[in-house]
């Protein structure tokens, strides 16, 4: 098993970056740190897009962080159709920026920029793994 237990539509079984669905079913978030620069990504990437290297750590993500943005989603993308509307939103968490949907049942209403949020892992119905952003409790 690989990469294709991730998110709601997945387009690959095999990832060097696979080992993030298994942390993710462990309850842990991790992104990737690249060995030669320093950026960090998040979800994990196998290869830096900023210096071309392959050298990328494991570092583990701190799941509180600071909402940046949020917008209500009205039209989606194949493999979520059924689920608009949905909120999506970008978070700060160690000093990276991670995009996302927010937990159902919260409206734009119930957020604002600055709020303390919660970055969460999440199997869907189906069984797949993906992670999800919620109030911080």
């Amino acid at each position: 098993m690989g990469f294709e237990r991730f998110g709601r539509l997945s387009f690959t079984a095999q990832s060097k970056t696979a080992d993030f669905v298994d942390f993710l079913e462990k309850g842990d978030l991790y992104a990737t740190r690249c060995g030669d620069c320093g950026l960090i990504f998040f979800p994990p990437r196998a290869d830096c897009c900023s210096c071309l290297s392959s050298a990328m750590d494991w570092v583990k993500v701190d799941p509180r962080g600071k909402l940046v943005s949020f917008t209500r989603s009205y039209f989606a993308p194949t493999g979520f159709e059924n689920d608009v509307p949905y909120v999506l939103a970008v978070a700060e968490f160690d000093n990276i920026k991670v995009f996302g949907r927010f937990k159902e049942g919260y409206t734009e209403d119930d957020l604002s920029a600055g709020m303390e949020v919660a970055l969460k892992p999440l199997t869907l119905p189906d069984g797949q793994i993906s992670y999800q952003f919620e109030p911080a409790s």
